[in-house]
């Protein structure tokens, strides 16, 4: 019989059963005790802790509830033989990442006008006061919202869609995600240097990664199923796809029978022009159209939108039907106020004309060693350098407190260096500031 050396706490504000029971589950848990030990009797235990009975039968009884112990009818009560040997080894604890607490100019965090922080108090009070669906709701989103969509998108993006074809997602690679489940076996093309979470997210659907050049025509896509581009804003170097390669990439697809996959992620903020039709306003059976809240309003949103050629909206409808993989209810509901409301096209204007301004300074400190790529539009500016100067430039700004993605970070089999300086998730102050440090680091030659 195995003795019990345990000590109960009458100050503690759990009961003596509770206590009890979780110094013998510590023990079974952590090897103290293995499968076949026998315990002393409820009457036994009782008597030597000083307490009922009850309290003892309490804690057993809990434990071969949860299959720790086992009673044997005229032997006692033993460790189950279910129970583990041994606790596994505690683990560690991750440290830090390196860049933690540094003012990090990533390219993906937008700048948000805090003068319409009403707006979006009050769309989350009109969250709470809406009445939820009562099961799961429709996969393809909330009818309004894709309604809202629908129209938005005919009058933004050239894109001329009906409101059962645009499908709400939880971001661009829960629609990219989505789109690749119903598209036949192949390879996906994906621009390089381009998108590192569109990457990642084909090889999880174990699918190959073909490099496209980036900036380059593509006139060949044989055996793949797709191809990922930001015909836009190129991800992460800048430009807009031209028209005749839009036009040859359409030419590709049909040639091959993939699917193009357009990631229209800011187009919002071109500041020079217009914003160029999407690329899906050219042929709708074979371009997928994917769209994000995560640079107008906020990436913690995970909110997106998918129209997918005719041909696989069907199936990636029965597949979320059956998975109930949709986005969020409230956020979809909140989301709808806050377009209704106006907010989006609101902080979208603000934010254009913050980013002009950003970006001519990025352009402006750094003229004499490098010209960002053009046009600048969206939320950062591509400076390529040598890799030398890449290196001065980057160290000098995190010993200033700012971290800056590096452009080689973004590359495959390409080769370019460079950073990438986002201008949306700081203030103009940390802007100054971590512009003054790169340009530290590169006249440190």
């Amino acid at each position: 019989m195995t003795a019990l050396a345990v000590s109960l706490d009458r100050g503690d504000p759990r009961p003596l059963g509770a206590q009890l029971a979780d110094h013998i589950r510590r023990r079974v848990t952590d090897g103290r005790l293995v499968a076949g030990d026998r315990l002393p009797s409820s009457r036994a235990l009782a008597a030597d802790l000083g307490v009922a009975r009850a309290v003892t039968e309490q804690a057993y009884g809990q434990l071969v509830a949860e299959g720790w112990l086992e009673g044997r009818h005229g032997s006692g009560t033993f460790v189950s033989a279910g129970s583990p040997l041994a606790r596994p080894a505690p683990a560690r604890r991750t440290p830090p990442p390196a860049d933690a607490g540094l003012v990090r100019l990533d390219a993906g965090t937008p700048w948000i006008d805090p003068r319409y922080a009403a707006s979006w108090r009050r769309a989350w009070r009109d969250v709470a006061s809406a009445r939820a669906p009562r099961g799961y709701d429709d996969p393809r989103g909330l009818p309004e919202l894709r309604a809202e969509l629908a129209a938005r998108l005919g009058r933004t993006r050239g894109l001329d869609c009906d409101p059962d074809e645009v499908l709400v997602t939880a971001g661009t690679t829960d629609g990219l995600r989505h789109l690749l489940g119903e598209l036949p076996p192949g390879a996906v093309a994906v621009e390089d240097p381009g998108y590192r979470s569109a990457v990642a997210t084909v090889r999880l659907a174990g699918r190959e990664v073909r490099d496209l050049p980036a900036l380059e025509p593509v006139t060949d896509l044989a055996g793949c199923a797709a191809a990922y581009v930001t015909p836009a804003h190129q991800h992460p170097l800048g430009p807009t796809m031209p028209g005749s390669s839009r036009l040859g990439l359409l030419d590709a697809a049909r040639a091959a029978g993939a699917v193009v996959v357009e990631d229209d992620y800011d187009s919002e903020f071109r500041y020079d022009v217009a914003p160029v039709p999407a690329l899906a306003s050219l042929d709708r059976d074979r371009v997928a159209y994917l769209g994000t809240a995560s640079k107008s309003v906020a990436p913690s949103m995970r909110l997106g939108w998918l129209v997918p050629p005719p041909a696989v909206l069907d199936a990636v409808d029965r597949t979320r039907r059956v998975t109930h993989d949709t986005a969020s209810w409230p956020v979809q509901r909140a989301f709808l106020s806050l377009l209704r409301d106006g907010y989006v096209d609101k902080v979208v204007r603000s934010a254009r004309r913050v980013y002009a301004d950003r970006a001519a300074r990025v352009a402006g400190a750094l003229a004499p060693y490098a010209l960002p790529r053009g046009p600048v539009a969206g939320m950062y500016a591509t400076v390529e350098l040598s890799p030398d100067a890449t290196r001065r430039a980057f160290e000098a700004a995190r010993s200033a407190g700012f971290d800056v993605p590096l452009l080689a970070d973004y590359c495959r089999s390409e080769v370019r260096h460079g950073l990438i300086i986002g201008f949306g998730g700081c203030t103009d102050v940390e802007l100054d500031a971590a512009l003054a440090a790169l340009v530290r680091g590169l006249d440190a030659d």
